[in-house]
């Protein structure tokens, strides 16, 4: 009844092929246009997506369910995960690229056209106000931090115990 002695792994293979197609209109072929091969997260982005059943799901030693309803539910989980994934994208993937390429070029125009000039213009500007700002504390600020401290250098305190 443990997995220990039979252990079944379950995946879950569709071929494009095995779909029968409705449409009497003939695509061209995808595999000219899109390596089916290759890496759609080159740069780990979702790494910590990779998730599998086994990972989410766990029985200790002590508690096993019946090895066909571990098999069935894996099973579920693989084609649920598959089929749900490839529905929402049909219907999520253009809008929410459409609306992501909206966004960051929004936010490209707003950094090139806007933010980066200003901090150029802030960076250009600094070293003069650094200047008048330094040159009010060596005669304001500077002098009246002197005399109070002076004020309060003849200030004395004792403290007594009775």
């Amino acid at each position: 009844m443990g997995l220990e002695t039979e252990k079944a792994d379950v995946q879950l293979f569709m071929a494009d092929d095995a779909y029968s197609h409705h449409s009497v209109v003939d695509y061209a072929d995808p595999e000219k246009y899109v390596d089916s091969s290759q890496d759609r997260d080159p740069h780990q982005l979702n790494s910590h997506l990779k998730l599998g059943f086994e990972d989410l799901i766990a029985e200790p030693p002590t508690t096993h369910s019946f090895d066909k309803v571990w098999i069935c539910s894996h099973a579920l989980f693989e084609i649920s995960k598959y089929v749900i994934y490839k529905f929402l994208t049909v219907f999520l993937a253009i809008p929410l690229a459409f609306i992501a390429g909206i966004l960051f070029a929004t936010l490209s125009c707003l950094h090139i056209w806007i933010l980066m000039p200003f901090v150029k213009t802030c960076l250009m500007v600094l070293p003069s106000v650094q200047t008048i700002w330094k040159s009010v504390t060596d005669v304001v600020i500077g002098p009246l931090c002197t005399s109070v401290g002076r004020i309060f250098s003849s200030v004395s305190m004792q403290l007594s115990h009775d």
